[in-house]
């Protein structure tokens, strides 16, 4: 059994509701890849709830597209990137935005970048909607740390609700213990 496999199948509805997923919810999975969040958050919300999966990479979209299918989930709807930071859905219509693994300098190296990504996330977010996000890469020197992130999330004005600590994630095809970060829009 692979390292996706094991998630499927052992962690993934059970660390992403302990995140604060249910039913009932629609979610946006900014940057999702192959999806080893949007599939299991599928899941916890309920076939009659979306999760939009957003992402630059139309192959990965296909594989994740690919998979639900294969799965019967259908509360999966793909959205192809048309630039960085751009959002194509309607104000204050989603209740959860994961920016998991995203926030960092390989994606956007650029302070306005980010916050253009997290003015796009604050509109399309309902009020007192949750931004959930998985902090990688943002301990090197090369990239802006963590702190700086969070000044820069609580700009945007969303607040700190929650450190949710040995989380097992995934990252870079494997998996690895972590902690996911909830801020709510104000």
């Amino acid at each position: 059994m692979n390292n996706n496999d094991k998630w499927f199948k052992y962690h993934g509805e059970n660390n992403l509701k302990r995140v604060g997923f249910k039913k009932g919810q629609t979610v946006l999975d900014f940057g999702c890849g192959s999806g080893v969040y949007t599939i299991p958050v599928a899941e916890i919300i309920g076939e009659r709830s979306l999760i939009y999966a957003l992402d630059k990479d139309s192959m990965e979209l296909e594989r994740l597209m690919s998979r639900a299918k294969s799965m019967g989930i259908t509360n999966i709807v793909r959205l192809d990137a048309s630039s960085k930071t751009s959002i194509a859905l309607n104000n204050e219509s989603i209740d959860v935005v994961l920016l998991y693994d995203i926030l960092h300098y390989y994606y956007y190296p650029e302070k306005h970048e980010r916050r253009k990504l997290l003015s796009e996330v604050y509109r399309i977010l309902k009020p007192a909607g949750m931004l959930s996000l998985y902090p990688t890469h943002l301990d090197s020197s090369n990239e802006p740390n963590f702190s700086d992130v969070k000044r820069e999330i609580e700009d945007a004005d969303f607040c700190l609700e929650q450190e949710i600590r040995g989380l097992q994630m995934m990252h870079d095809g494997g998996s690895e213990k972590g902690k996911v970060i909830n801020y709510r829009k104000i």
